[in-house]
This record gives structure tokens, sequence and C-alpha cells, in this order.
């Protein structure tokens, strides 16, 4: 194999296998080339990842050692993303009654999902995370595209009990926005005790969901090591009940009868 190809096939390599641990004979032998060889194969892809923003491979010395990928966003990336995605939000025809904002077809870009769990992965990837917790419907394909680049599996708590999902552990909490009462559930087989857990959903008002799951996963001795919400409500009138949290963007105005938006980014750039 010329070194060419070499590079293109470890290229993919790691793409397709974020955060997997390989050590330097495992592709010697794979790609019949010397260890120095690899070695020079491996800084180049370093180099390009680190270039392009994408990440960085993690080398570990050592008879024991080895190479991962590290998904990363780097900060012009990842604010160039989030000034688009403002300007995307502030089309007025997303306006719906009740001064609601039009996000479904967002959430349905694979390439727009990709990027914020990206994004968000950059953030958590030092944080030791077991698993990705979301509420369902509209968080998950966001829950997904963070575990994917973490390499963790993702929990969905539902509304109700499903009788495929065995035996459930369930809550009632109270909604930040409309301050009723509401059930979510979790099947116990789906979280093991302890679990570091990454907290993903698609918008917060005030914050009664995520404060419920947090609830929930309290009877799971689970420690919520990170929370992250594409959008939240700039909205002085309720009290916001989570306070650790990265947004991505924040919602600060919505005049229906001017049909104007304004979108402006989140916490989440004084990270950058």
């Amino acid at each position: 194999m010329k070194r060419s190809q070499r590079l293109v096939s470890l290229t993919n390599f790691f793409i397709e296998n974020p955060r997997v641990h390989r050590n330097l004979p495992y592709f010697a032998e794979k790609y019949n080339a010397a260890k120095a060889s690899m070695s020079e194969d491996l800084d180049i892809i370093d180099n390009m990842f680190q270039l392009e923003g994408i990440g960085y491979l993690k080398r570990v010395a050592g008879s024991a050692g080895g190479v991962m990928f590290i998904p990363e966003s780097s900060d012009d990336n990842g604010i160039s993303f989030i000034n688009d995605l403002c300007k995307n939000l502030e089309d007025p025809a997303r306006i719906l009654p009740g001064g609601y904002l039009y996000m479904s077809d967002l959430l349905g870009e694979p390439k727009t999902i990709r990027d914020i769990g990206r994004i968000f992965a950059s953030r958590f990837s030092n944080l030791d995370i077991d698993v990705v917790v979301t509420v369902a419907t509209k968080g998950i394909p966001l829950a997904y595209a963070v575990a994917s680049f973490l390499n963790v599996p993702v929990v969905i708590v539902r509304r109700d009990p499903k009788v495929t999902e065995g035996s459930s552990v369930s809550i009632n909490y109270v909604s930040g926005s409309s301050r009723k009462i509401q059930t979510m559930v979790l099947p116990k087989r789906s979280l093991k005790e302890g679990s570091n857990v990454c907290i993903v959903d698609d918008f917060m008002k005030a914050g009664g969901t995520i404060n419920g799951i947090v609830s929930l996963l309290g009877e799971f001795n689970a420690n919520v090591k990170a929370i992250g919400v594409l959008a939240e409500a700039d909205d002085e009138e309720e009290e916001r009940v989570v306070e650790d949290y990265l947004s991505l963007v924040k919602i600060s105005d919505v005049d229906i009868k001017e049909k104007q938006i304004q979108v402006i980014p989140g916490n989440f750039v004084k990270y950058f």
C-alpha cells in the first residue's frame, strides 16, 4: 500500500472511530508497515486535523500506549457556526402562533445536527461522560449527535412507560413554563448506578424539564457532569430553575406583531 493510500485509510478509521484507543503495533500490522513510518503518518494526520479545526490525535507513550482521535470544534469554526445559526433562526417565517419558534427543520438536517454535536462534544470531552441523556422526542437527534463524538450510548427519558422496556423508575415534576405536574420515566436497565451523565435538549425556557431529568437521574445515583441545550428563551418573567448549563443560542425577543425575532449567541461563546 502506498503512503497516500495508507493516509486516507488511517484518516477514515479515526473519523469513523472517535475516542477508540489503538496501539502502534495494531496499525503496523494492519498496514504491514514499520512503526517509524506509522508514527510519521500519525503526525501528518494529527497536523491536518488541527489545521482543519476538527480535533486532534491523543498519543499515549509507553508499552501500553497508543493513539485515539478526539473530535473537537475550533473556536473559529464554533463561533462561525453559532453566528450563522442565529441568523437562520431570525427568519420571520419561523414565528408560530403563541410566539413559539419553528426549529424542526434544523433538527432534521444531518449536517447541522452533526455540527452541533461536535461543538458540544468538544466542551464535554474531558468530563469522563458515560452516557448522554435526553427526553423524548425533539432532543433525540441532538443527543445521538453528541454521543457519536463522545463514543457513548444514549438514554431516552420518556413521558410514559413502555411494556417492552421492563420495570421503570418514574417521578412527577413541575413544568417550569406551564407550572403543570408532569411525569417522566426511565427503565431500570437503561442506566447503570453512578454513571456520569451529560443531559442534552433542544430548548429550555425555565428549565423545569431538565430539572425533572436531574431529579430522575438522582434515583440512579447518577452524576450530572454537563447540560447542553440548543436554544434557551430569554424570559425575565420566568424564574430559571437550572443554572449550570451551556446554550448555543438565546432567543431574546419574539415580536409577533412586527414579525421580528432577535437571536443572540448563548452562554456557550464565553468558553471560546
